[in-house]
């Protein structure tokens, strides 16, 4: 019998790096960066996002940015900040959510604030979380789910690999209160060896 997974004993790198994009967890002095790309974007995300409106102030801002901090350390949730790796501006956020440990099983979300959106930093994003997952992490499944009417997401998850799985009815309450449909994208280890 092999022994239990112990989350908070598995080493984690401080950053991830792509050509482009610089990943690392939030720290409480991203705050201002955070919340004004969030500012920036609210029209934008709101359809999309439940927590956009739970975010006014750059102290509630901080306050997500140090909750982050300490899921990270208890590998309850492992969100990423997203910054331009020659510039240093933040432009969005990504990471894995809904942790198994046990089957190894992961899935990714991500927002770009509404300037960064259309440059491909998503998509080299999702690619360099999704690697993360499967080759650090030893991930089985990663899974990337969008609301079927979210076709700039759609994009996103077929730009970077993932395939399509289904399509999840009357699953969803969106932002505005109506019922919608997810889409649910997912990468194995047999896809990642593939590209």
């Amino acid at each position: 019998m092999s022994s239990p997974i112990v989350p908070t004993l598995i080493d984690l790198p401080s950053e991830l790096h792509g050509s482009r994009v610089l990943l690392r967890p939030y720290r409480g002095d991203d705050a201002e960066q955070v919340f004004a790309a969030v500012d920036e974007s609210r029209d934008h995300l709101r359809p999309w996002l439940t927590w956009v409106d739970n975010n006014r102030t750059v102290e509630e801002v901080r306050d997500y940015c140090i909750r982050s901090q300490a899921n990270w350390l208890l590998r309850s949730e492992l969100a990423l900040a997203i910054f331009d790796a020659g510039s240093g501006r933040f432009l969005g956020g990504t990471g894995l959510h809904n942790l198994d440990w046990e089957l190894r099983a992961f899935e990714i979300g991500y927002w770009l604030r509404v300037s960064a959106i259309g440059h491909g930093y998503a998509t080299e994003s999702i690619r360099l979380v999704a690697d993360f997952a499967l080759s650090r992490l030893q991930a089985r499944r990663v899974t990337l789910r969008c609301d079927a009417r979210n076709d700039a997401s759609r994009r996103v998850a077929e730009r970077a690999g993932f395939i399509l799985e289904g399509r999840l009815r009357n699953v969803s309450m969106a932002p505005d209160g109506s019922v919608s449909d997810d889409l649910v994208y997912a990468v194995v280890p047999e896809d990642h060896e593939r590209s």
